[in-house]
């Protein structure tokens, strides 16, 4: 199969046979009926307060087991595995300071949220520094998630095209379209209500095609569960812990310290995965939730890893060479043996669309609520019925322009992209949700006002700082920065707002 996109990561040689692609084709419709009837359950009388929080009615075990889907993405389910070529499981690091990080956003963040009852989390903002900062923190998510949520649903769209529609003669514009509009017509109604259920759907999918996978991999390779736990342990490739280098991007505290601050800002101040949690009956439901896919974090992506560990060993064991990129390790080893199991190229495809699907619906979802609520300030609900129809009419509209233009950010993504999808995530994150960060670190840790009127400025020069910085340590000493630039930028622009405080 060729290279068909410029900037993709994938340069597969290999034909996928039609039979394969006949039969994914009729899962994935199957698979989408599935949503579509989900939809229609959890969209019956559907108003804003449906769209945006379910009504403050989902159960608090339903909204945990989705979210663990969500929080795994695409991305993850391509680029985890090829981890290991490069950086073994030194991964893991980063996952032990998300389960840290997830119980400091139950305990800490959770509570203002269910206290003010918000809708939208920078509405918190709004109440402590002003409301051009309130607008400030909803324009940097709406950036920031967009083209976030846009280079992990690349990752369903190309493997799509190279497993699928490549053969049919489908260009990738249109699938990208496809594939977009399929979201829209099962997230348009119910919104929030409907996800916290296709999550638990697509989360069950996930593991059940990563679950599948492994087993493959194992009995190829002649072993049982016991000898390959043993030779996933005993690899080289499993080293998990970095202490003795502190220049390396591989540290320990670099990574632990960077998974506690990720998931505190790609959780906890994002409003994509606090909108899931804030539909949670009570507070008490919510921590539980939170703590709960929280902890399940860790075994998940260990999984993952090992099953890059046992496909290094698949690889020498077919004489096959290792791919130069990460992110094609485990979709290569699909593209090998679809010829004589085609079941594989079935479930692995089913596993993309769920867990990038899960990913993108979230948020889109989020991305009208903040749209609506934080910037054209259009209340959830009104006392008339004509302003509830006037309401409910906008949101729908800004709906589907937040679908025109994530399609766009898909394409765009996939003309420039150039490496690794799972870092370029983590890339754009750290200048984008940096001032995030260093705005609620400010609201929460003083008492201080501000000028309301410079914050926007404050915000938009830490990450232009940070990429200086970053430019000028790589000439003079060949590092850069790696998700701790996460933390200097927040740092920057919370030294900002100290400056400016109002005396």
């Amino acid at each position: 199969m060729g290279n068909i996109h410029s900037g993709s990561t994938f340069c597969f040689n290999y034909f996928v046979p039609l039979q394969p692609i006949m039969w994914v084709i009729a899962i994935v419709f199957c698979y989408f009926i599935l949503l579509f009837s989900i939809s229609q359950w959890t969209g019956r009388q559907a108003t804003n307060a449906t769209f945006y929080r379910a009504n403050r009615q989902s159960p608090w075990y339903m909204v945990a087991f989705g979210m663990i889907g969500a929080s795994i993405s695409g991305v993850t389910f391509i680029s985890v595995p090829g981890m290991v070529l490069h950086s073994q499981m030194t991964y893991l690091q980063t996952c032990m300071g998300f389960v840290l990080g997830y119980v400091i956003v139950a305990f800490v963040l959770l509570p203002i949220y269910y206290r003010l009852n918000l809708i939208s989390i920078y509405a918190y903002l709004g109440q402590r520094l002003g409301r051009r900062t309130h607008k400030t923190a909803s324009s940097f998510f709406l950036l920031s998630k967009m083209v976030g949520a846009a280079i992990k649903f690349y990752a369903v769209c190309i493997i799509l095209q190279r497993f699928v529609f490549e053969s049919l003669g489908v260009p990738f514009v249109i699938t990208v379209i496809g594939l977009v509009l399929l979201i829209w017509l099962y997230t348009r109604r119910g919104g929030i209500k409907t996800l916290v259920w296709t999550d638990a759907l697509q989360t069950m999918c996930l593991f059940s095609a990563l679950f599948l996978i492994i087993y493959k991999v194992v009995t190829d390779l002649g072993l049982d569960a016991n000898e390959a736990l043993m030779i996933v342990k005993e690899s080289e490739l499993s080293r998990v812990f970095v202490f003795d280098d502190w220049v390396s991007k591989q540290n320990f505290w670099k990574q632990f310290l960077s998974g506690v601050f990720i998931v505190i800002v790609m959780t906890g101040l994002d409003q994509d995965m606090m909108q899931k949690n804030l539909t949670c009956k009570t507070l008490h439901g919510a921590q539980k939730d939170m703590c709960s896919y929280g902890l399940a974090f860790l075994p998940a992506n260990a999984l993952f890893l090992a099953l890059g560990v046992l496909l290094t060993l698949w690889y020498q064991q077919q004489g096959q060479m290792f791919p130069s990129v990460g992110d094609e390790l485990l979709p290569r080893f699909v593209t090998y043996v679809s010829s004589f199991s085609p079941l594989i190229t079935i479930v692995f495809v089913l596993g993309i669309v769920a867990a990038s699907f899960s990913s993108a619906d979230s948020a889109l979802a989020s991305l009208t609520t903040i749209c609506c609520v934080d910037l054209l300030e259009i209340e959830e609900n009104s006392d008339t019925q004509s302003g509830r129809s006037d309401a409910e009419r906008i949101r729908k509209q800004v709906h589907l322009l937040m679908c025109v233009v994530f399609m766009l950010f898909v394409v765009l993504f996939d003309a420039v992209n150039s490496k690794s999808l799972i870092d370029a995530v983590y890339t754009i994150v750290s200048y984008t949700y940096g001032p995030l960060l260093g705005l609620f670190a400010f609201g929460l840790l003083t008492k201080r006002q501000v000028y309301d009127r410079l914050v926007p400025y404050i915000a938009v020069a830490s990450p232009v700082i940070c990429y200086v910085l970053d430019w000028l340590m790589g000439m003079v000493t060949g590092y850069h920065f790696g998700y701790e630039l996460l933390m200097l930028n927040g740092l920057l622009v919370f030294l900002g707002l100290v400056l400016c405080t109002k005396k």
